[in-house]
């Protein structure tokens, strides 16, 4: 089954709907310029109300690992999303520490270029996240990225490591990525929210139920 993150909680009650509604994974945001930033102490709450099989996700954008780290095992998460320009410096925590990682790039870097300069960190991350976003703002944009200009290179990658889709996702068009992209995984913000950083229910579970339906389509 296709793999589902929610991301951009900032309360137990979102969290907790997500969960209900079947999601795989829930995602925390500590990015200062974001408007669903949450602090290591409110993560750290509703983490620990959660339950144990649920992916909890800190989203790091430019952050250095050390203070990466020790928010992660402060929040006591267990998949870290790195919005950087490589993820070398990354891997030295990734194989020595009970933790997944996610690297995030924007779905206009997907040419041969990059295939060639991902090299060996294919059999070194968890994921690769392909995201809509920029520079400026790195997530959580609402806006999609060309999925007919990237179906080749995400059908590529996804043959060596899996691949989550992001960028504006919604109930709606989820089935057409779906079927675009056929990733292992995708991950949704603004499509389920009523407002930034508040979750929207019902927008919720029309989005997992819309994964799931896809999913036993194709299977």
């Amino acid at each position: 089954m296709t793999w589902v993150k929610i991301c951009g909680m900032t309360n137990l009650e979102d969290a907790l709907v997500a969960v209900e509604a079947g999601a795989d994974a829930v995602g925390f945001v500590f990015y200062e310029k974001s408007p669903r930033c949450v602090t290591v102490e409110t993560a750290r709450e509703i983490c620990s109300k959660l339950p144990k099989e649920v992916e909890k996700v800190g989203v790091f954008v430019d952050r250095k690992v050390e203070d990466a780290r020790d928010m992660f095992h402060r929040v006591g998460l267990s998949m870290a999303q790195v919005y950087a320009e490589s993820v070398g410096e990354w891997y030295a925590w990734y194989e020595s520490d009970e933790m997944k990682l996610m690297w995030a790039i924007p779905g206009r870097v997907l040419n041969r270029e990059f295939f060639i300069s991902l090299g060996a960190a294919k059999k070194q991350i968890t994921a690769l996240l392909v995201d809509s976003g920029s520079g400026e703002r790195p997530g959580g944009t609402g806006m999609r990225f060309d999925w007919k200009g990237a179906k080749i290179g995400i059908w590529n990658l996804g043959s060596e490591v899996p691949i989550v889709v992001a960028g504006g996702l919604t109930a709606e068009n989820v089935n057409d990525a779906m079927r675009t992209l056929a990733p292992w995984g995708v991950d949704v913000v603004s499509g389920v929210e009523a407002s930034p950083g508040k979750k929207d229910p019902e927008k919720v579970r029309a989005f997992v139920r819309a994964v799931r339906e896809m999913d036993r389509k194709v299977g």
